[in-house]
């Protein structure tokens, strides 16, 4: 598919089309789980550009690509065909995570989101995923959607936490523990 124009105008009342051509409100739940996805993509994209490792780049682009397949899937009534997310890269993510996992150390406290400029983003990003992950159970619990597709976007998340620990571990940066008696009392 090529986009030959950016505007197409017909955005402008407040409505969006969805996948298979049905119009929806722009606030629509299905709309905001997509664009949570699409911000999640995004920030992906920035921490990339931090990134020093080939290997580190490459799985964050394969996972920026995975995004472009959640956010058609989450845009798409069930009846609608197309690829979706599916159990394989759920399972392909879990591998990613024990993978990186195994490079660290155990955490036995808490961690404030830190570290090099890469690690912070993707620290950001966790966030992010979190949200995009409560937008998308708000639209299951009106909509059916594909199962796999919440199943990957939690570990999405998971993988994040842990990617950042990696990336900071790789650039040398040490991890920040939380200080929670940070302020003393008076």
């Amino acid at each position: 598919m090529r986009i030959t124009k950016v505007y197409t105008k017909t955005g402008d009342a407040g409505e969006t089309s969805l996948v298979g051509g049905k119009r929806v409100s722009k606030a629509d739940l299905r709309v905001v789980a997509f664009g949570d996805v699409d911000e999640l993509n995004s920030l992906l994209g920035v921490a990339r550009t931090f990134l020093t490792h080939q290997e580190l780049d490459e799985v964050l682009g394969r996972i920026q690509n995975e995004l472009f397949i959640l956010g058609a899937d989450l845009a798409s009534p069930m009846d609608v065909f197309l690829r979706r997310i599916d159990e394989r890269l759920v399972t392909d993510l879990e591998g990613l995570i024990d993978k990186f996992l195994a490079e660290l150390e155990p955490l036995q406290e808490f961690i404030l989101p830190s570290g090099s400029q890469a690690g912070a983003f993707l620290h950001l990003a966790r966030t992010v995923a979190r949200r995009a992950e409560r937008s998308v159970v708000a639209l299951a619990a009106e909509n059916t959607i594909n199962p796999q597709a919440l199943i990957y976007l939690n570990r999405i998340s998971d993988f994040l936490f842990v990617f950042a620990r990696a990336v900071n571990r790789r650039a040398g940066i040490p991890e920040t523990l939380a200080n929670f008696s940070a302020r003393k009392k008076q």
